[in-house]
């Protein structure tokens, strides 16, 4: 079983990193101070970070590890 993937996520008026299927890590008045500690965490925990945007859709996704060699398709 893979590790749960960082998410960067609104929360009202401000922002928060969680894992997937988790609690929140943490909040943030920005959503670019989210991104920072969502893409810290995921590295740290090579997974992938998934940016979303404000209204929920995914914006972004940036992997840090463990993706297969060779790459699929």
């Amino acid at each position: 079983m893979t590790d749960p993937n960082v998410h960067t996520v609104p929360d009202g008026d401000r922002w928060a990193t969680e894992l997937e299927g988790s609690d929140r890590l943490a909040t943030f008045e920005t959503k670019e101070e989210a991104v920072t500690a969502g893409r810290d965490a995921a590295a740290a925990a090579k997974v992938e970070h998934v940016i979303h945007n404000a209204d929920g859709t995914i914006a972004e996704k940036h992997s840090y590890g463990n993706d297969p060699y060779p790459p699929e398709g």
